[in-house]
C-alpha cells in the first residue's frame, strides 16, 4: 500500500509539473494568444499547441530516456542517481545567474514553434525538473531485480529492466507534455477570449527565479534520495 501511495504521489508530481509548464509564459501560452489575435480565428489558438506540444515532448523525451535507459547498471544505480542530481542542482544555480535569454528567442515564424519550444524547454531545463520523479518511478523495478541477484544481471533481466524504464521515461513525457498543453491551452483560451492584447502584453513576468529554485529543490531531493535508498 505504500509503494502503491509512493507511486501515485511520483504521477501526481508529473501532472503538477505539466501544470506549472503549462502556466508559464515562457513555454509558449502567449504565442498562441498572440496567433489567435493575429489571425482572428479561434482555431489559430489551438493550432499552436500541436507544434509548441511536439517541441516540448521531444525536449522531455530527449533528456528522459537516456537516464531511463542507465538504470540496467543496477551496480551504479545510486551514483547515477546523485549525479542526475547534481546535475539538475548544477542547472538551477546557473539559471540563478544566468537569466538572459537569446535574442533568436523573440522573433519566431510560425514554421519554427516545435523548434523553439525544444530550444526554449530545454534552456531552462523542463525535462531536468522531472529527472528525480523518473529515478523515483524506475526504483521499483531496480528493487525488483536486486532481490534476486542470481538472475539480475541476466540478459532478460536486463532486456526487461530496459524495456520498462523506457517505457516509463516515455510515459512520463507523454503525460507531462498533455498536461502541459492543457494547461497552456487553457490559459491561452482565457486571454484570447476574455482578457485581450492588455493580458498578453502583460503576461510575460519573470519566472525565472521561481523556476530556478524549483530546479535546485529537485536536484536536491534526488541527491537525499539516492543517499537515502539502500545500495
Amino acid at each position: 500500500m505504500a509503494d502503491a501511495a509512493a507511486t501515485a504521489s511520483l504521477w501526481a508530481g508529473v501532472v503538477a509539473i505539466g501544470v506549472y509548464h503549462g502556466l508559464n509564459p515562457a513555454m509558449g501560452w502567449p504565442l498562441a494568444v498572440a496567433n489567435g489575435l493575429g489571425e482572428k480565428r479561434d482555431a489559430a489558438v489551438f493550432a499552436t499547441w500541436l507544434p509548441l506540444g511536439a517541441g516540448h515532448l521531444l525536449a522531455m523525451a530527449i533528456v528522459l530516456v537516456p537516464f531511463a535507459m542507465l538504470t540496467w547498471l543496477l551496480q551504479w544505480s545510486r551514483e547515477i542517481r546523485i549525479g542526475a542530481g547534481a546535475l539538475v542542482l548544477l542547472f538551477g544555480v546557473s539559471r540563478l545567474f544566468l537569466r538572459r535569454h537569446p535574442r533568436w528567442f523573440a522573433r519566431i515564424r510560425p514554421t519554427q514553434l516545435a523548434l523553439w519550444s525544444f530550444l526554449m524547454a530545454t534552456a531552462h531545463g523542463a525535462p531536468l525538473m522531472l529527472l528525480p520523479i523518473l529515478m523515483g518511478l524506475c526504483e521499483a523495478p531496480v528493487a525488483t531485480a536486486t532481490a534476486a541477484p542470481s538472475n539480475a544481471f541476466s540478459h532478460e533481466a536486463m532486456m526487461g529492466l530496459m524495456r520498462s524504464s523506457v517505457g516509463t521515461a516515455v510515459t512520463v513525457s507523454l503525460l507531462h507534455t498533455m498536461v502541459m498543453v492543457g494547461a497552456g491551452l487553457g490559459v491561452a483560451w482565457i486571454v484570447y477570449r476574455y482578457l485581450g492584447l492588455r493580458a498578453l502584453r502583460a503576461a510575460w513576468f519573470d519566472l525565472d527565479v521561481i523556476w530556478a529554485l524549483a530546479l535546485i529543490a529537485s536536484g536536491s531531493a534526488l541527491i537525499v534520495m539516492a543517499l537515502s535508498s539502500t545500495h
